[in-house]
Formats: C-alpha cells, structure tokens, sequence
C-alpha cells in the first residue's frame, strides 16, 4: 500500500510551514533560487514547492490580512514522513506527506488530512491545513488525491522520484506513464487512465491511514495510533474540498469531522452540474458574453463568438446579437453576473480550455499521446511549435508546476494551429454528443458523482458567493441542500462579496473587490473542532454580509464579519 518512504526532519532554519522562509520569504515576488539550476537538492525542491503552493492559494500581500487580521505562520520544527500510497486497483500511485511537529499534543492526538486544491503536488493545500493544525501540536497528512506536478518526459524518458529530484525510467518514480508516446510531456492527471477524481474519497481516507502509520513510528511511545484512538479531521478547498466531502460519504467512524472550501462537488440534486459541463460552456460562452458585463472584450471576441455558434450553444445574425445571446445564455443556466465578473480572469488565462483538454484526457483514461481534441502536451517554441524540453524545464516541474498546464514550460498542443476554437467546440461536444469518445468521457465524469455524508458526521461548508471558477449554485448549494435532506449534520457558509482564488487578491483590483475566503475555512475548522472535542454545537447556517476592503486599504477584521 505505502512504498518508497522518506524521512526527513525540519530544524534549526528550516521548519514545516515555510521551510524556514518564513511570511518574509513567502512574500518575495521570485522564487527560492537553485544553486545548479539543472540538478537542485532535495532541500531546494522543497523550499520552492512551499514558496510556489503557497502563493498559489493565499493572498499574502501586506495589505491582505494574512498573519495580521487572520491565520498565523510560526516557525514549526518537526519531521515528514512521505510515501507512495496505491489504491487497490489504481495503475499509478498518490503522494501522502504526514508533517508530525515537535510539538505534537498527546493529549488532543489530532490528526488533519488535506487534499490538494486543483491539482497541485502534495503540498498543494499546506496554506489551507497546515497554520490551523501545526501550531496546535496536530499533525497533518497531505494526499495530492492522484494528480500533482510528477511530470514525465516522454521523450528523455525522466520523471520525478520521491524527492523531488529527476530520475530515468528504472528508478522508483511517482508518476511513469503507459504509454508508448516518445514526445512530448505526461502528468498524472490526465495520463494516469485512473480518473482519479472518482477516487477522491478514498485517496484522502488512504493518506489519513499513512497519517496513522507515520505518528506510530515517529511517537512510538504513544503508539499505536489508530482511527479509535484518534482525532482525524478532514479539510480542503475546491477540489480538495469535493474531496473530502467524497470521504465524508466512506462508511465507518474514521472521520471524526470535515470542512470544505468553495467544494467541487457534483450531486444527484436540483442544480448540480458537473465540472466538465460548465466549463466547457464557459469556455465557449464567456469570452463572448463578457462585453454585456461592461467588461472588456477579448481580442478575437468576433471569433469566440462565431466559435459558440459553431457549437450550437447561441444563435444571432451578427456580434451584438451573439453577445446578448451568450449572456442570457449563461444567465438561463445558472450564472449569476456575479460569477460571470469574477470568471472573466479565467477568461484572461485561458484556464476554462485548460481545464477542459485535462479532465476529459483524465474522464476518458486516455494515455500520453491519445487525448481527445487537442494534440498532446509539452514544451513549445514561441509560434506554437513543439520543442524537447530543457534540462532546467524538467528539474522545476516538481516544484514550480500546479498540475495542469500551461505552466512551468508545459502546455497543450492545439491540433489545428489555423482554427484555435475548433478545440473548443470538440471538447463541449464530449459533454453533448453521443459518439464513442463522448460516451467514454461521460462514464468517467458519471463515476465522479458525490453519495450523501454520514450521518452524525460535524460537516462544514463554506463558499464564496461570487465564485466564478466553481459556482455554488452548481456545487456546494445543492450539495448541501442534498445532504441536510437525508438528515447530514452539516452547515453552510456562504461569503458575499468571496470568489475562488485568494492569491488573486495581490492584484489591486481584486484585493479591493473581494474578500478571501481562508479566513472562513479557518473558523469552521474552530468550530467544528470546538464539536469534536467539548461538544458545542455546530453554529447556524448564515449568509455572511462582508465589506470589500476597496482600493488601496488594508483588510481589517471588520471586513470579514467572522461568525
């Protein structure tokens, strides 16, 4: 179940929050530097993949509250413990990290597991876990829930080792591809012919029973650990958030209590739609819509509107006819204009197709060199053409990636560069067709829907109102009208004026509109704590009215109107 362990201890200038960067280090705009670029230590790697995951979740501008309004970073010394973990039945493995601190309270013997947020590596949810628990003397188990940053270099045949470090096919690697591709670049998500979002549950009990492993050999003389002896709580924000909830749903009292932020979740409710269904209707109908937002219009607008047209999706004699045709569009499926604003930078970074061309690759268990509608991935020249990648390239992916490209040298090839949408209308039509490759993405997004939590289970849910990646009248609204039906002890949160990416919030004009939603993961992680071990109930659900700290100001408490 648990291969390739490795021990290291965390002291004396380094620690497990920050790998002794501390907030000052976290804030500095370029990342840790590595001595031989090409071959970078462990201890490198490390540094950076904090550095990285940290400031791809929080927002940790002076201005922006963290460590001052809401969430401290000590210093906390302790040691990791870090594994392959296999599900029965998976072809590739997940990361699981377990941080014990030195500090560990052997009186409250808590334990909090985390999944990564999108598809970060393992330590892609250590903003959301890790200055809650540590501190508290809780020790922390990360899964990477069967996506992170292992890349592969098809072409090199390299991967990435337990360490960080880069390694040839023969050695024990976190990620080696089934493929015979010999170009190009393979990551989990979408190679491992999985579909681990269907796994999520269970990724997330499977690195909560590392977490127990781990305490039994680092504290032996309070062993052993087990699932009746100790206090798991489960945490995570968007899709670790929908993966903890997927836990909640396991049989057995192993879960003592979870919190999900801003969950992608998809029920069998009124209102639920799936990831891929409105993504890739974004990804269509948003670029045209946004000019009905008074918002501006994207460079080829004419062109991403002819492309929704295309897909079937709008109809209209001419470009203002489309637009208005798009918007309403969207409105009649659910999207509120506050969603819309705060989805159109997903619009700037072409994340709605990046999304897309991953999850349906990862839906279908497509391998390397067999995804539907684009032409693979890998590393390309400036005009689009593909490139092998360079030694520099390959030695950060571990660190510098988010799990999904582009990014850190990676991205997708467009299979016919001279009509760029036509990967657009293919994708939607994996989700609205009914041919042999839409079938088979569509039985893969199917094995992802959520069963209700256990009931008696202290359940959190906390979203932001204004979310635009992953709306909460798709995900967590019926999610949680669902369960609180058949009778789940759950509450919901829902944030005004909340979108889903707090690191947005360096930007000025985010940070000025919107609050961040961390702080409210937080307090549910009090409060459901406070259930767990005194017994206090859980509190109300409630429709927090908060105060956009607006241009120029720095947040301050009375901005987050905490509960």
């Amino acid at each position: 179940m648990f291969t390739a362990q490795r021990v290291t201890e965390h002291r004396d200038g380094d620690d497990l929050l920050s790998a002794g960067l501390g907030l000052d280090g976290l804030r500095v705009m370029t990342p840790p530097v590595f001595a031989n670029p090409e071959a970078p230590t462990p201890a490198e790697l490390r540094r950076r993949a904090l550095w990285s995951n940290w400031r791809g979740i929080a927002d940790l501008t002076p201005a922006g509250g963290f460590g001052s309004v809401y969430g401290e970073l000590p210093a906390v010394p302790g040691r990791e413990f870090q594994a392959l973990a296999t599900l029965p039945g998976a072809h590739q493995p997940h990361r699981v990290l377990v941080q014990v601190p030195d500090g560990f309270d052997a009186k409250k013997r808590c334990l909090v597991v985390a999944a990564s947020s999108g598809s970060r590596g393992v330590y892609g949810a250590i903003a959301v876990a890790g200055p809650w628990a540590l501190p508290k003397g809780c020790a922390v188990a990360y899964t990477d829930k069967g996506a992170g940053t292992d890349y592969f270099d098809l072409a090199e045949r390299r991967g990435v080792r337990i360490d960080g470090t880069n390694g040839g096919a023969d050695d024990v690697l976190a990620f080696k591809p089934d493929s015979t591709a010999t170009s190009g670049v393979a990551f989990k998500h979408a190679h491992s012919r999985d579909n681990p979002e269907a796994d999520w549950g269970r990724h997330v009990k499977q690195a909560a029973e590392y977490g127990l492993r781990a305490l039994t050999e680092a504290l032996p003389q309070q062993a052993p650990f087990t699932f009746d002896n100790t206090r798991v709580i489960a945490v995570g924000i968007s899709n670790g958030g929908g993966a903890v909830l997927r836990a909640a749903e396991l049989d057995g009292d192993w879960l003592k209590g979870v919190v999900a932020g801003e969950p992608n979740v998809y029920v069998d409710a009124a209102g639920s739609r799936t990831l891929y269904d409105y993504t890739t209707e974004a990804a269509l109908l948003m670029p045209c819509a946004l000019p009905k937002l008074g918002l501006p219009a994207v460079p080829d607008v004419a062109q991403r509107c002819a492309a929704a047209v295309a897909a079937g999706l709008i109809a209209g004699a001419d470009l203002p006819a489309q637009q208005a045709a798009a918007y309403d569009a969207l409105h009649a499926h659910g999207w509120t204009d506050e969603a819309l604003r705060a989805g159109s930078i997903s619009v700037t970074f072409d994340l709605w197709r990046a999304v897309a061309v991953t999850y349906a690759s990862a839906y279908g268990r497509y391998g390397a060199g067999e995804e539907p509608c684009i032409a693979g991935f890998g590393a390309l020249n400036a005009d689009g053409t593909p490139r092998a990648v360079t030694p520099t390239e390959r030695a950060a992916w571990w660190s510098d990636a988010s799990g999904i490209p582009p990014g850190a040298g990676v991205a997708f090839r467009v299979a016919k560069p001279s009509e760029p949408h036509d990967a657009l209308n293919c994708l939607r039509a994996l989700w609205t067709g009914s041919d042999a490759a839409a079938t088979r993405v569509k039985e893969g997004i199917a094995a992802t829907k959520a069963s209700l939590p256990r009931k008696g289970l202290p359940i959190m849910v906390v979203h932001g109102l204004d979310d635009g990646l992953i709306p909460a009248a798709f995900s967590s609204a019926p999610y949680a009208a669902a369960a609180k039906a058949g009778g789940a002890d759950l509450r919901y949160w829902q944030v005004r004026n909340a979108q889903h990416f707090d690191a947005f919030l360096g930007l000025p004009q985010y940070g000025a509109a919107y609050v961040p939603l961390l702080p409210y993961v937080y307090r549910a992680l009090d409060r459901v704590w406070a259930r767990i071990d005194g017994g206090a109930e859980l509190p109300a659900d409630a429709i927090i009215a908060t105060t956009p700290r607006g241009m120029g100001k720095a947040l301050e408490a009375s901005h987050l109107a905490l509960p």
